[in-house]
């Protein structure tokens, strides 16, 4: 009974004091590959669709969270591709139509003219004529392209997709309204009759138009997929961040004392905006042939 009890006891309390007892610290092996994979790459036969390539691509641009007015840009993008992760190129774009967001044609059914500040609002119905808008962009940039992969469509289509990002300087080719400085020619002292037509001194400030052209960088990311070896679709988010005074209204006070309003329509009322839009294109890649890789 005694060497049972031992047996069933003292053995495997032993055994559980040898487990504790060994070290804790465990040791990866490294894996030695040999063979005909010893230094293979991960991929062989890769299509190196960027490399040594010019790439034009034809685009429809829409801009959003606009106040007053949205764009729709046509336009296209050439680039150069060194490697096949790294272009260089120029980007632009011509706003051929504009579109009147909802709070300007509310402006234009229901704003009123107030004596206070006349000046941002001579005429409800001529709102739209003083708005600010986006004629063109053109930028030189630089594309980095980081990550590759496939995309599949119900794991039954598989498309060759990269995800690249930009950056560079844009000028940006703006409309708004023209200056207006009533200092010592108060043509907008009180807001015009409802019956005013267009030859009233304060109305016809607000039809007056001026162009410039804003410097500003550009930058953002996008996705490419590669249909075939030299066509690709393309859908990227690009940022235009300036400033401009989109509602042509007398937004701040210029000059020593700030005086708000001041009468003045002037570069003191642009205000700091991170436009931005969103670009859909189809890229043609030239040579047609992409390169294979080891």
């Amino acid at each position: 009974m005694i060497e049972r009890w031992m047996v069933r006891t003292l053995l495997p309390l032993t055994c559980c004091l040898l487990l504790t007892g060994l070290p804790s610290v465990s040791k990866a092996q490294e894996v030695q590959v040999k063979g005909p994979l010893a230094g293979a790459p991960a991929v062989r036969h890769m299509r190196i669709y960027r490399a040594k390539r010019l790439q034009l691509q034809p685009f429809v641009g829409f801009t959003l969270q606009d106040q007053f007015s949205r764009t729709i840009l046509f336009g296209g993008q050439l680039n150069y591709h060194f490697t096949d992760w790294l272009a260089f190129g120029v980007w632009g774009g011509y706003g051929g139509v504009h579109i009147n967001t909802g709070l300007t044609n509310e402006v234009n059914d229901l704003g009123q003219t107030t004596d206070r500040n006349a000046l941002s609002l001579p005429s409800r119905e001529n709102f739209e004529n003083q708005i600010a808008q986006m004629m063109w962009a053109a930028a030189a940039q630089v594309t980095f392209i980081p990550l590759r992969g496939k995309l599949s469509l119900f794991q039954k289509l598989f498309v060759d997709t990269d995800f690249y990002l930009f950056g560079g300087v844009a000028a940006v080719g703006v409309e708004e309204r023209a200056d207006v400085n009533t200092e010592g020619a108060p043509v907008c002292q009180t807001a015009p009759s409802p019956n005013a037509t267009n030859d009233d001194p304060c109305v016809a400030t607000q039809l007056a138009r001026q162009s410039r052209v804003s410097i500003a960088p550009t930058f953002g990311v996008g996705l490419m997929m590669h249909i075939t070896s030299w066509i690709g679709v393309s859908i990227e988010w690009r940022g235009l961040p300036f400033k401009w005074n989109t509602s042509g209204t007398d937004e701040r006070g210029a000059g020593p004392g700030r005086n708000f309003p001041d009468g003045q329509i002037s570069s003191a009322d642009r205000r700091f905006l991170f436009n931005h839009m969103i670009n859909l294109g189809v890229a043609f890649t030239l040579p047609p042939k992409a390169r294979l890789s080891d």
